[in-house]
């Protein structure tokens, strides 16, 4: 397509280009950007890899902090020239390669006319930095690109951390100020039909690519506009992996796929961050594609591998107060869709009463997770959840739906190594009197910590007897989970 600067017309390039030069205050020049967000971010592409012909070293470095700023700065100096001499409406349709690619030679001009000389790689950074603001998530690019960063979060313009390893640092990215942070913000959640604002000071959403967003803006924030994403993984991960990585053993590996092919319906329960979704999906790769499965999240993340899956989101209420679609709703609705499975990313408020109901009236195998510190802990927080729908049920009604609907609670703690490790793998047995029994199969055990700074330690099998062997005989897999048991015990006898 033919350029879209004033100096540049033809046929196609008068539609894109300004009849005359404009000036623009810098306040009219922050509305423009914040105006492109919702036309574009719907067709946000995937940002492309830095020029090879330019190092930028690991957060932190002071090379990287002084090539950044000098660049930035420059940004800062050429984004209003530009924004004069381009259509920003016609721009904001332009798919991002093809609009750097129409910025170039304006963004050549521009820097002549103030007298700026940089290499082709740094003229080609600057010119990524303003399509990051025009289209894309501004500073927040560069990080969402890096495959090592697991969570970035945003505590106002001046204070962006990253999660690498398991371990947070303070990056070297900034933000303009406050209004800027909320401009990448409010682009965030109107790509997903939601909003932002003093009214509206808190939401959910998500990326293009599934990364989970919260955002939370003043008055309730102090400091600013917050953003915290947890990152998309770009590949996939199961059990067998896990294992390698040291966040189960092989055994539990084995006996958590048998307890997924046969059926059960399982909790997986953790504090925040500790992977639980990233649990699930690991446990979801045993499910036979002949399944119909319906997922239901607030901002949709989970990533199954299955050719017949449904996945459901919630929807908050419009500016009148009205058409809100709670999780409730949706369990309610997925259960007249002929569901084999049904997956809750989180249950949280009372859906916890129609998830205990679907888990026992024919929905074998449906999952969800929760946070809680313990597996007696999760079950406790479910009892309180299903206390929140006011059915008036008593305690122990509830606790005998909870028990027959609830087979296994796995549970998943990220440890001050910054490692992720499944610390217990729960039975529910049944129950004794008004009380929930369970049994341990697996459990971590905590030996020392090595001079790395990393935790020492084994997990360990209690030798019990599964419960489920009679529904894992059923499916042809008794001899398989008896194996991995004692496989278990022998090994940690040796």
């Amino acid at each position: 397509m033919a350029g879209f600067g004033r100096r540049r017309m033809n046929s196609i390039g008068e539609s894109l280009a300004m009849t005359r030069p404009v000036r623009y205050t810098a306040n009219e020049v922050m509305e423009a950007f914040s105006a492109l967000p919702e036309a574009a971010a719907p067709a946000k592409e995937a940002p492309a890899p830095l020029p090879e012909k330019i190092k930028i070293p690991a957060p932190g470095d002071a090379i990287r902090a002084e090539l950044l700023n000098r660049l930035d700065h420059i940004r800062n100096q050429v984004a209003p020239l530009l924004m004069e001499q381009i259509n920003i409406e016609q721009a904001a349709t332009l798919p991002r390669a093809e609009l750097e690619k129409e910025i170039h030679p304006i963004v050549a001009e521009i820097l002549q006319k103030l007298r700026i000389t940089l290499n082709h790689a740094e003229q080609e950074l600057v010119e990524r930095m303003l399509v990051d603001d025009m289209v894309g998530l501004g500073p927040l690019e560069g990080l969402l690109a890096r495959d090592d960063i697991n969570d970035i979060l945003v505590n106002g313009a001046g204070q962006v951390y990253v999660e690498t390893g398991g371990k947070l640092q303070l990056s070297d990215v900034r933000f303009r100020d406050n209004e800027h942070v909320l401009q990448v913000a409010t682009r965030i959640v109107a790509a997903v039909g939601r909003r932002v604002d003093q009214t509206q000071p808190l939401a959910d959403a998500r990326l293009a690519d599934g990364s989970r967003v919260n955002v939370i803006v003043p008055p309730l924030s102090l400091k600013g506009p917050a953003i915290s994403i947890r990152k998309f993984s770009r590949r996939a991960i199961n059990l067998k992996q896990m294992a390698r990585q040291g966040n189960v053993s092989p055994q539990m590996a084995r006996v958590l796929e048998i307890a997924s092919a046969c059926r059960l319906n399982i909790i997986i329960s953790g504090g925040t961050g500790s992977g639980k979704t990233t649990m699930m999906n690991a446990m979801s790769e045993t499910i036979d594609h002949q399944e119909r499965i319906i997922t239901i999240e607030d901002a949709a993340e989970l990533q199954l591998q299955q050719p017949h899956v449904l996945p459901l989101e919630t929807r908050v209420a419009n500016l009148e107060g009205k058409g809100e679609i709670t999780m409730r709703d949706l369990v309610k609705n997925a259960l007249r869709m002929r569901p084999d499975r049904i997956i809750l990313g989180e249950v949280r408020g009372p859906e916890a009463v129609d998830m205990l109901q679907a888990m026992n009236t024919g929905h074998d195998g449906s999952m969800c997770t929760l946070h809680a510190n313990t597996p007696r802990e999760a079950l406790t927080r479910l009892e309180n959840m299903v206390n929140m729908a006011n059915l008036n049920l008593p305690y122990a009604a509830i606790r005998r739906q909870i028990a027959d609907s609830v087979n296994l609670i796995v549970q998943v703690n990220r440890m001050r190594d910054g490692v992720r490790r499944v610390i217990a793998v729960t039975e529910v047995a049944g129950m004794e009197g008004d009380v929930i029994t369970t049994q341990d199969l697996f459990t971590f055990r905590f030996k020392a910590e090595d001079d790395d700074g990393k935790i020492v330690g084994e997990f360990v099998s209690t030798g019990l007897r599964p419960q489920f062997l009679p529904r894992a005989y059923y499916y042809g897999l008794d001899k398989a989970l008896m194996e991995a048991i004692q496989s278990a015990q022998q090994e940690a006898a040796e």
